[in-house]
């Protein structure tokens, strides 16, 4: 039982890392003369790289804020994992962590989709980048890790 839950505890490490680096990282888009993300759209003009803010166009905020939930949600079902693990009485499943880490997935992949959909084919160079493709390997496994925990009963 032991390794069941360090090896659900490492998915969800896993799945917190995904999702922070896709929110983070400056490669949604790549290609042509420069990159984009949810925050920055840089230029690489001239040898330098110039960067400014992202568009204020409601679909961007839409993801960029998605994408956040998505962090603070597997991060709280982390939290609800740790604590449920010791309070939980013994036979008790953990659909709280479960809820929570189901949220986190259906949010990426909502971000993800709204991305797809609406983002600007100005450069026919530009392609999806590894943020963009992070964000959709962490859907699938996140909504796995959500299913886990509701089959996971606590044991002694």
């Amino acid at each position: 039982m032991l390794l069941v839950l360090l090896g659900v505890l490492v998915l969800h490490l896993i799945i917190l890392v995904l999702l922070f680096v896709s929110t983070a990282a400056n490669a949604w888009t790549v290609g042509g003369v420069g990159s984009t993300d949810l925050w920055y759209n840089c230029l690489n003009i001239n040898g330098g790289y110039h960067c400014k803010p992202a568009s204020n166009e409601d679909w961007i905020q839409a993801v960029q804020a998605l994408m956040v939930l998505s962090v603070l949600f597997c991060f709280f079902s982390l939290i609800a994992f740790v604590y449920q693990l010791f309070k939980l009485v013994k036979g008790g499943r953990f659909f709280f962590t479960a809820i929570f880490q189901i949220l986190a997935s259906l949010f990426v992949m909502c971000g993800a989709i709204i991305y797809t959909v609406m983002s600007p084919d100005k450069d026919p160079d530009a392609v999806f980048g590894y943020a963009y493709v992070l964000a959709w390997v962490s859907f699938p496994l996140s909504l796995i890790s959500g299913l886990i925990y509701i089959i996971l009963r606590k044991r002694e």
